[in-house]
């Protein structure tokens, strides 16, 4: 038996086995409970009885592409604020915090007037000024009682506790023993119900050094980002989602409860907990504990549209480091037509082993440590790219490895892909369903983000008939549509001194 197929079976096998059953939407239909609560706030709850355990997820949809101009970052700061307590949680005295608080903010924006001038800034005065503001910081800490919020999760025995802001959303998760599911309705709904702002700005700095640590120090990181801002003239997409140093450096805590009030609205919550539970007995408690946050407008989705591109962009960095190669093409959102064309592009190309750019450029011509295509960056819920980037082996350089992907990209265009690629695909994507569902909080995650993307989390299963429908002649279409000079965006780290060669003269432009 050839090898493709044999593998293709060892996924049908184990697409045939794994433990979920629960293959079709009607058998999920009798353990998913959706609704919508007055406030506008979407509950989804899921009875998976395995083990006495639940998982618990929020959707907040808003993200850095909400970001307020000259607040990049913003939506990422906003996160770290939700694990810092609640006016009944992290504090000894919330009257006296909230007047120290205040306080804080009122010398904070006096201290920044002063310092921000143009014209006539008097260096003394800001001196004073940051003083008295830093004197009102500890002031108000002497209240803090630090990682309340966690301490509680954990001491009753959560697990798995986090969060993460991309540009498209921001997402909560932890797991919980089922005995403490109304504990965990109030500690999530509680947050978003009445946050503190408390030590904001010494998350501030931690979130500056992780802007230091992620991009400033990081060649690939500062390639990445300069990337974006080439790719994206004009939508939010362009933007750092860490945030640009000076913004890090001014907004404020009362910047950060204006997004809150703004995009943390019911009606952008998808809350999801799957697991060992009762949806006729969960679902009242949850209408009880979320159902107490306040119902305001939903904000527009009003960002700027990207415009075509119609030339092809670059972005070279020169570095003591090694070499790296990104390329990326402008598609639709995620809600285009041929999305499920799109991943059968991503998998044939850069999934395992025998994908297509592994095979050429890291095992056969032996050019690349690493290389891979895929959609989705920076995000996929507006019009986005399909990128590919591939990291040089010493030796060799960024050229080297664009030329061969580009010649993998001419085969997309040119070639059907063989029947077995296709089949294989397909198969894949089957079984990366089940293992994503393989578990509560997977489910939760997926279940979530479906029902708030799409409004149904059936979707989820209907993506498989998508991909069941995407053929040969598809891929063509697709690649020649997408894969076109003028909508290129190329991305080169250039080594002043290859590891294992000879110093590098940079190409000339």
């Amino acid at each position: 038996m050839k090898r493709p197929l044999a593998r293709i079976l060892a996924l049908s096998l184990l697409f045939a086995s794994l433990p979920l059953l629960a293959q079709d939407v009607a058998s999920f239909e009798k353990r998913i409970t959706v609704k919508k609560l007055p406030n506008g706030l979407t509950l989804l709850v899921m009875e998976r009885p395995e083990a006495p355990v639940f998982s618990g997820f929020t959707f907040v949809d808003a993200g850095s592409v909400q970001d307020p101009k000259n607040e990049t970052g913003l939506a990422h700061m906003f996160e770290h604020m939700a694990f810092k307590g609640t006016q009944n949680i992290g504090t000894t005295n919330w009257p006296a915090e909230k007047m120290a608080l205040k306080k804080v903010e009122r010398t904070y924006q006096a201290y920044l007037d002063e310092r921000e001038k143009r014209v006539g800034r008097d260096d003394k005065k800001v001196a004073a000024l940051e003083k008295a503001w830093q004197d009102a910081i500890k002031q108000a800490d002497q209240y803090v009682i630090r990682n309340q919020y966690d301490t509680i999760v954990e001491s009753n025995g959560g697990n798995g506790m986090n969060a993460s802001t991309s540009d498209d959303e921001t997402i909560y998760f932890y797991s919980f023993p089922v005995n403490r599911l109304q504990l965990w309705a109030y500690l999530e709904s509680e947050r978003f119900l009445q946050p503190v702002m408390r030590e904001f700005y010494k998350e501030r700095d931690v979130v500056y050094e992780e802007r230091r640590m992620r991009v400033d120090s990081y060649p690939i990181g500062r390639l990445v980002e300069q990337f974006l801002a080439t790719a994206f003239s004009a939508h939010p997409y362009h933007r750092p989602g860490i945030g640009w140093p000076s913004d890090l450096r001014r907004f404020s805590a009362s910047d950060a409860e204006r997004f809150f009030h703004t995009y943390y609205v019911p009606a952008n919550m998808v809350v999801a907990a799957v697991g060992d539970i009762n949806a006729a007995q969960t679902m009242p408690m949850l209408e009880k504990y979320f159902g107490r946050i306040a119902a305001r407008p939903q904000p527009a989705e009003d960002p700027t549209t990207e415009p075509p591109q119609n030339s092809e962009r670059r972005v070279v960095l020169t570095e003591t480091t090694q070499p790296f190669y990104v390329e990326g093409y402008h598609r639709p959102d995620y809600r285009d037509p041929d999305d499920a064309v799109y991943d059968a592009i991503s998998d044939i190309l850069s999934n395992g082993r025998v994908s297509r750019l592994y095979r050429s450029l890291v095992r056969d011509k032996k050019i690349a440590a690493d290389a891979a295509g895929f959609s989705g960056f920076p995000g996929s819920k507006y019009p986005h790219l399909f990128a590919f980037y591939a990291v040089p082996t010493p030796g060799h350089t960024p050229e080297e490895v664009r030329d061969a992907i580009r010649a993998e990209i001419e085969r997309l265009k040119t070639q059907d892909v063989s029947d077995e690629e296709l089949a294989m695909f397909k198969t894949r994507a089957k079984a990366d369903l089940i293992r994503g569902l393989g578990n509560n909080s997977g489910l939760a995650s997926q279940l979530a983000t479906f029902q708030a993307r799409y409004g149904d989390w059936r979707e989820l299963f209907r993506q498989i008939d998508r991909y069941d429908k995407v053929t040969k002649a598809d891929i063509r279409r697709v690649a020649n549509k997408t894969f076109v000079a003028a909508n290129r965006t190329v991305g080169i780290i250039e080594s002043t001194q290859m590891a294992g060669g000879p110093p590098q003269k940079p190409e000339e432009k």
